[in-house]
């Protein structure tokens, strides 16, 4: 892939071919973690924001020659799969809940539209590519749900075994989806942080490919594939040439941290190859139980200086005791001047309903954490009324009935099946 000029180390900055290591920098274990390096230059010549806007191919692979997969191989391998039409996900605009905080333009990228109804979509079909490109026999990867289930279901379609590591708190549904998708499911007795352990132990004694955020470094490639889709998405329309449209924020729910690391790894990309003249603000939104990442961007740590902390929060998708991308996290957000904020489970699950009924879009609790986020940035006046704001809306809430229940705080009326009974009801 002349694309790749290789990886680089995150902490000592140490680079190395893409055939020197599988994961991460050995000079730091397993917090290595590692940054693709990309052959800009070559990508300019060969790939023109012309030829994308001529791409008829409304996924994550209308961007193929900034992935770093093998574009031939990777084609073939999907074809006429559901993976194939991973990405692309609407970006709506919201002017009713602009309004609603004070502002003039709002956009919500609404990512439960992915095949598995989560954001993790795209790293998985990313894992699955390369697990194949190396041959590998079985996937792994640990998760409280959505990353399992995007994996799971994407395996699924092209018939690539895999074995799942959950801790035992995930929901039901999201353990649904790994059995119907023929997953082996392992159900950890303890935290999510235990579960992916236990997954990197399992990986290196069986030989599996390891999916694991942070761990792998292709994963953020796949989840930066969502900020070129938030740039082009805003450009549409727009009667000029490159450079593209870029919003001056993004929200973005932050757990483990890959998911803005991966974002902020995208805006680079375009800003280097002159698709776009600047970058956004960046701001992360942590549960108030769970956000080891809140206090270190407070106190100036980096992410090699964090201590794991006891986490807990109805968002299980972003509780994490220690985040594994914690160094591109910390990274995305000091480099872009955004921010790390934390809110409280009670101001999670109310932005549920608000989403549903602002603009249509169903949000399971981490997902609503980045709008509860905004409302708080607005409260803090950590963002102008005239600036444009996209947030970033991760899952489906069918994904935790349980939390949406409580969310919306009340049940359907009955009724006898009579007219009049309908009218009682109403009145």
């Amino acid at each position: 892939m002349q694309h790749i000029l290789g990886l680089k180390c995150t902490i000592c900055g140490a680079e190395y071919g893409v055939d020197e290591v599988d994961y991460v920098c050995p000079k730091h274990g397993s917090n290595g973690i590692l940054d693709i390096v990309y052959d800009y230059d070559h990508i300019r010549r060969a790939f023109t924001p012309e030829q994308l806007a001529g791409d008829c191919a409304l996924s994550m692979w209308r961007y193929l020659p900034l992935l770093p997969v093998d574009p031939v191989e990777t084609k073939n391998l999907f074809y006429n799969t559901v993976v194939c039409t991973v990405g692309w996900t609407p970006l709506y605009p919201a002017p009713r809940l602009a309004a609603k905080v004070g502002l003039k333009h709002l956009w919500i990228k609404d990512d439960s539209r992915q095949p598995t109804a989560s954001f993790k979509d795209r790293a998985s079909a990313i894992a699955v590519a390369k697990a194949r490109e190396r041959g590998a026999d079985v996937v792994t990867t640990a998760s409280t749900g959505n990353a399992a289930a995007a994996l799971s279901g994407l395996c699924a379609a092209v018939e690539q075994p895999n074995v799942i590591f959950v801790p035992r708190t995930a929901p039901e549904a999201k353990v649904a989806q790994l059995l119907a998708y023929g997953s082996t499911v392992l159900l950890v007795d303890g935290t999510y942080d235990q579960a992916f352990d236990l997954c990197l132990e399992a990986a290196q004694a069986f030989g599996w490919y390891n999916r694991n955020t942070a761990y792998n470094p292709y994963m953020s490639e796949g989840k930066k594939t969502a900020a070129y889709e938030i740039c082009e998405q805003l450009s549409v329309g727009v009667q000029r040439a490159a450079p593209l449209l870029t919003p001056d924020v993004i929200f973005v729910p932050v757990g483990d941290g890959c998911i803005i690391g991966g974002i902020h790894k995208g805006l680079r990309d375009l800003l280097a190859l002159g698709w776009t003249d600047r970058v956004p603000r960046l701001v992360g939104v942590q549960a108030a139980g769970s956000s080891p990442l809140v206090d270190a961007w407070e106190r100036g740590l980096e992410g090699w200086e964090m201590e794991p902390v006891e986490a807990h929060s109805v968002a299980d998708s972003i509780v994490a005791g220690l985040p594994r991308d914690r160094i591109k996290a910390l990274r995305a957000v000091r480099e872009t001047g955004g921010a790390l904020i934390r809110v409280d489970d009670a101001e999670i699950l109310a932005a549920i309903p608000v989403l549903a009924q602002g603009c249509g879009v169903f949000a399971e609790p981490a997902a609503a954490a980045a709008y509860a986020g905004l409302v708080r940035a607005v409260a803090q006046g950590l963002v102008e009324p005239d600036e444009v704001v996209v947030v970033l809306s991760t899952g489906s809430g069918l994904k935790d009935v349980a939390s949406v229940m409580e969310a919306v705080g009340r049940q359907p009326l009955i009724v006898e099946p009579t007219l009049e009974a309908v009218r009682r009801v109403l009145e």
